[in-house]
């Protein structure tokens, strides 16, 4: 099967050099087979991997050559990254985290389910969103903190509404705001009595593993 996309009505040839768009088509494609269960969650960290260190269509070209594609060539990546967010099967379904006189961390690729609940008591968690994906397009993390506290960590690109209450405690809403559009929409509600709930937003650990690859690539060049 040739991926190969075509510049200016002429075929691409392997040996002509790939652009950012080119490894995005690629790695959207990953992305919807490891959502649909075709790849693994190795098999898919590897070959995405491959493909922010591809330089040419040849080294694009067999890492879909397993892959069903719609046409000739890899689908354009959708601006809203939708195929990210999918739940991906094998990872971890998390339906609540408990910090009494402890603490709890949900991280890396984990697949959320519409509500989650958060109780701390002389403890907290951590709650890391950034390789996360969603069951459903709204979310509810329903977060209790008692003399204890919550690190809620969201990426940059999701719409997240914070309506949490402090009491004599801190209920952070400063990351509020919207997402890019289609992205899912997490809402972020509870209690902080004596404890606070912290929310930031970050880039996310795969916008910055291409951002990595690609300064490593430049200076390779």
């Amino acid at each position: 099967m040739n991926n190969l996309p075509e510049r200016a009505g002429t075929p691409a040839t392997p040996e002509m050099r790939a652009g950012d768009a080119d490894r995005e088509r690629v790695a959207h494609l990953l992305r919807d087979a490891a959502g649909d269960g075709r790849l693994t969650l190795v098999e898919l960290d590897e070959r995405l991997d491959a493909v922010y260190a591809a330089k040419t269509y040849a080294d694009l070209e067999p890492l879909t050559r397993d892959l069903p594609a719609p046409g000739a060539s890899p689908p354009p990546a959708p601006a809203t990254g939708a195929g990210a967010w999918r739940p991906v099967e094998g990872a971890p379904s998390w339906k609540s985290g408990i910090g009494i006189m402890s603490g709890f961390n949900r991280t890396g690729v984990w697949n959320v389910p519409r509500v989650f609940r958060a109780f701390a008591f002389w403890g907290g968690g951590k709650i890391d969103l950034r390789e996360a994906r969603f069951d459903e397009p709204e979310t509810t993390i329903r977060a209790m903190a008692i003399m204890g506290g919550f690190e809620v960590i969201v990426p940059d690109d999701i719409t997240v509404h914070v309506k949490g209450l402090g009491i004599m405690g801190g209920f952070d809403d400063k990351a509020s705001g919207p997402g890019v559009p289609g992205s899912p929409t997490v809402v972020i509600k509870g209690l902080a009595f004596w404890g606070g709930v912290g929310v930031k937003r970050r880039k996310s650990s795969r916008q910055k593993k291409k951002r990595d690859k690609e300064l490593k690539r430049s200076e390779d060049e």
